[in-house]
C-alpha cells in the first residue's frame, strides 16, 4: 500500500480543460482505487469544493485538506520563497507520511518525499505571446523544479513529451504518455435540449467552438473566416463557447455570430449534440478535450493540423491550418455542404473517442507509481 498526496486546486478554474481533467482524474481515483490511501489538497481563497465532491471523497474514505491560499500566494511560497517553504513541508505529517506527491499544473512546492507531475501542454514555452505575463512566469520558474525534482512526469500526448524533450533536456525515460479519459454528461430529452437552445436564443444550424477566450484559442482569425465563409446553408451561425480569459476577440455577438460564455454541462451536452459540426482552431493544445467531447456527443468534428490535435483526432477529423484563413475556410465549406463527409465523420468519432477511458488512465499512472516506489 501506497500514500499518496496529490495538488487539485486546477478543479476550481470552471470551463477550462485542465479543470475537467482534475475532476475527471479525481472521481477515477476513487471509483478504482483498491489499495492505497490519497490525500488531496485544495488550496483556493474565492472558491470552494463542490460538496457532492468532498461527500465522494469522505465516502471512499480518502483525506481531504482544504488549504483557503490564493494561487499568488502558493506560486510565492512554490517559486520565490523555496527555502522556507521547505522548512514547513519538511515538517508537516500530512507531507512526510506520504509515499508520493503529485504536483499540479501552476506549483512545484519543495517536498520531503518523492514526487511526479502531470504535463498538459509546453504552451508557455511554444507561443508564450499566447500566455498572460504571470502564467508565464510562474511555468517558467516551475520548470526548473520540475526537471530537478520530479522523478515521474506524466504527459497527455506525444506530442507534449516530444516538446518536454526538446524544449528542457529531459530523458525520455522519465516521461510516461497517459492519454486523459473524457467523460460527458447524459444528453437530455428533446424538450429539455429545446430549453436550452431557447435559453440561449440559439437556432439551428450552428458550427459550435468551445474553449477558453484567449489568444491561443485562436477564436478571432474563426470570426474572420466565417465572416467571408460561402455559407451553405445559408442560414448558418457560429456559436463560440467558454468562459473570458485575456485578450478577448474584438468582435462580440451579431446576428450570426453569438458568444454565449460558460454554461453547464448539460446545457454544453445540447450545444454539442445539436451541432452542425464542432470546430476546434487552436493554435497548440498538449490534448483538446473539446475533439473528444464532440466525437462522445456525434458531433462531426474539423481542428488544427498541429501539437497534439492530428494525435488524438486520428482518422475522425478534417484538419486545417490554425494560421491560414483560406485553409481553414476550405474545410469548413466543404464539411458544412456535405452531408456525406458529416455523417462518415460522426461515425469515426464515435468510435474514437472510446479510446479514451478514466480506468485506463488510473491503471496506467498507480502502476507506474508502484513500479517506482522503491
Amino acid at each position: 500500500m501506497m500514500k499518496i498526496g496529490i495538488d487539485i486546486s486546477q478543479i476550481a478554474y470552471k470551463g477550462t480543460g485542465v479543470s475537467r481533467f482534475t475532476e475527471g482524474l479525481i472521481h477515477a481515483v476513487l471509483e478504482n482505487n483498491k489499495l492505497h490511501e490519497w490525500t488531496f489538497f485544495f488550496s483556493s481563497f474565492r472558491n470552494s469544493l463542490e460538496l457532492s465532491l468532498k461527500e465522494k471523497i469522505t465516502a471512499h474514505h480518502q483525506t481531504l485538506v482544504t488549504l483557503p491560499l490564493p494561487p499568488t500566494v502558493l506560486s510565492l511560497l512554490s517559486n520565490d520563497l523555496r527555502f522556507a517553504t521547505r522548512l514547513i513541508t519538511n515538517n508537516l505529517h500530512q507531507f512526510t507520511e506520504l509515499d508520493w506527491f503529485i504536483t499540479s499544473d501552476w506549483i512545484e512546492l519543495p517536498m520531503p518525499i518523492k514526487k511526479a507531475t502531470i504535463v498538459h501542454d509546453l504552451v508557455f514555452k511554444k507561443y508564450p505571446q499566447t500566455v498572460h505575463k504571470t502564467i508565464l512566469r510562474a511555468q517558467l520558474t516551475r520548470f526548473k523544479y520540475v526537471t530537478n525534482e520530479s522523478k515521474i512526469i506524466f504527459t497527455d500526448s506525444q506530442a507534449t513529451t516530444n516538446d518536454l524533450c526538446q524544449e528542457f533536456s529531459i530523458d525520455s525515460s522519465r516521461t510516461m504518455i497517459i492519454y486523459p479519459g473524457v467523460e460527458v454528461t447524459k444528453l437530455r430529452s428533446n424538450a429539455q435540449q429545446i430549453d436550452h437552445l431557447k435559453k440561449f436564443d440559439i437556432t439551428k444550424p450552428y458550427i459550435l467552438s468551445v474553449g477558453k477566450q484567449e489568444p491561443r484559442k485562436n477564436i478571432q482569425k474563426l470570426i474572420d473566416v466565417f465572416e467571408k465563409m460561402k455559407k451553405v446553408p445559408e442560414d448558418l451561425k457560429l456559436i463560440i463557447v467558454g468562459p473570458e480569459g485575456w485578450n478577448m476577440p474584438d468582435k462580440k455577438s451579431n446576428g450570426a455570430i453569438k458568444f454565449i460564455g460558460y454554461v453547464s454541462d448539460k446545457e454544453l451536452a445540447t450545444l454539442y449534440s445539436n451541432a452542425l459540426c464542432f470546430v476546434y482552431p487552436s493554435v497548440y493544445e498538449g490534448f483538446g478535450y473539446p475533439i473528444i467531447e464532440a466525437m462522445k456527443y456525434g458531433c462531426p468534428v474539423a481542428t488544427s493540423n498541429t501539437s497534439s490535435m492530428p494525435e488524438v483526432a486520428g482518422d475522425a477529423a478534417v484538419f486545417f491550418d490554425p494560421h491560414n484563413e483560406q485553409s481553414i475556410q476550405s474545410v469548413l465549406e466543404q464539411l458544412t455542404a456535405s452531408e456525406k463527409q458529416q455523417a462518415e465523420l460522426v461515425e469515426k468519432g464515435l468510435l474514437q473517442a472510446q479510446k479514451f477511458t478514466w480506468k485506463e488512465y488510473y491503471n496506467t499512472l498507480i502502476t507506474a507509481l508502484e513500479n517506482s516506489h522503491s
